[in-house]
């Protein structure tokens, strides 16, 4: 087990899921409950019942498999910013989140605007299995002022192109962005926020925000913003992701372009899914993140669009931040939060009665790989396993002595939750 953990797998070359719930849309065995025998890092049978010796058997009482799970925007500290997240402790957190794949933002130091840089991402994967995607920046120093050479960074391995949570201002560059994107078949994933109309807002511009005496940063920002990214994608027949969507009228003008077939998708932070501003009202400075967490109304709005399929992904908003960081007054304070090992489990604890789980595992499988143009593994005898394996009535509690992310910027720290990673396959890696 020691071995497992670290995601080794040398004592276990084969195992054993008993009794497991299959998520697999489209395939014969959805939500089939069924046995999995995986060997030497491929699933070798799926049947009713399997006995096999020298196995190790995942066991529980509501066991699930899906396939992998994979988190788009992803922010680490390597390299620069070590003390936050390293390639190696953000892989470990992934996996006991549940993810297989994570792409990560650019902005590290130096930030990852270079064939170099995407090539150091590129070649420096962790040991137990989790691959690292790399998003390339649109502008060099993530500045918005000179565009990089996103070709070159295509050719070095970056999946996708984008500033991380800094919002390409310059409308011209970003028509050029999507223009280069398109010629190499990359997405541009944007965080659309118009920072004009910002300042030095620290929360949702609301009810809220006037009483506590905060600056607030209006829905209007965001509305505009995603408009005019809209228009760009459209003018330039390219491929947009909307990042961390927050609003009512962000989700009602992605549900009006999907409708007129522009070429765009969206995507919503977990913790936007389940906060509203009142929350803010004991200044819990790890709810403090971007996109802001808006009123309930908008809320409701997100998740009514990742029911009906208008937003199709949910991402961890993994921002890792240092204690100084986040042990001030409010105004202070940074924005983000950890998000790797508590998306999931979050999200099934808050909005079970709200999204089915079905809906929730294809935001957090098929939706990034769609929009990420990655290749989609199977459950199936003969297929190279990439599973997670979940039970999604497991109570269990977040704890700083066993959490694996580096910071410890997370609002669900000592919070008892519902629905518990048991482990990720991934080929030979097993993580447990």
């Amino acid at each position: 087990d020691f071995c497992l953990s670290r995601g080794l797998g040398d004592v276990y070359k084969r195992q054993l899921l008993k009794r497991a719930t299959i998520i697999a849309p489209g395939d014969k065995n959805h939500l089939q409950t069924k046995d999995i025998l995986v060997s030497k890092g491929k699933i070798e049978k799926i049947a009713n019942n399997i006995s096999a010796p020298k196995v190790k058997v995942i066991e529980s009482d509501n066991l699930h498999v899906s396939i992998g799970w994979m988190d788009i925007g992803t922010h680490i500290g390597e390299p620069g910013l070590e003390h936050r997240e390293t390639i190696d402790s953000a892989a470990r957190a992934a996996a006991a989140g549940g993810y297989t794949d994570i792409a990560i933002m650019p902005i590290v130091y130096p930030v990852t605007h270079s064939k170099s840089e995407v090539s150091y991402i590129v070649n420096n994967q962790p040991n137990n299995g989790v691959r690292i995607h790399s998003i390339g920046a649109v502008s060099k120093d993530a500045k918005g002022e000179d565009l990089t050479e996103m070709i070159d960074m295509s050719k070095a391995g970056a999946i996708a192109f984008g500033d991380g949570l800094k919002s390409i201002k310059d409308s011209g560059m970003m028509m050029r962005a999507l223009q280069y994107a398109k010629a190499v078949n990359k997405p541009i994933i944007n965080y659309s926020i118009d920072k004009s109309l910002v300042h030095d807002g620290q929360m949702h511009e609301g009810d809220v925000s006037v009483s506590l005496g905060m600056q607030g940063i209006p829905s209007l920002a965001e509305h505009v913003a995603i408009q005019r990214d809209i228009s760009l994608a459209e003018y330039t027949e390219s491929e947009l992701v909307l990042h961390c969507v927050s609003t009512e009228e962000g989700c009602d003008l992605i549900k009006k372009a999907i409708k007129d077939d522009i070429n765009i998708s969206a995507t919503v932070s977990y913790v936007n899914l389940i906060h509203i501003d009142q929350d803010l009202k004991s200044f819990n400075s790890n709810l403090k993140v971007k996109p802001p967490v808006r009123s309930n109304r908008d809320r409701k709005a997100l998740i009514n669009s990742v029911r009906k399929g208008s937003i199709q992904t949910i991402v961890s908003n993994h921002v890792p931040l240092e204690e100084e960081q986040k042990k001030l007054e409010f105004s202070y304070a940074g924005f983000g939060a950890t998000g790797l090992e508590t998306c999931f489990a979050a999200v099934n604890t808050h909005l079970s009665e709200d999204i089915p789980l079905e809906q929730i595992i294809s935001a957090l499988t098929l939706g990034p790989r769609i929009q990420l143009k990655t290749d989609l593994p199977i459950i199936k005898s003969g297929e190279v396993a990439c599973l997670t394996v979940f039970d999604p009535s497991i109570s269990w509690t977040y704890e700083s002595k066993t959490k694996k992310s580096i910071s410890a910027n997370n609002k669900y720290l000592s919070t008892s939750l519902t629905g518990k990673v048991l482990a990720t396959i991934i080929g030979s890696k097993v993580n447990m």
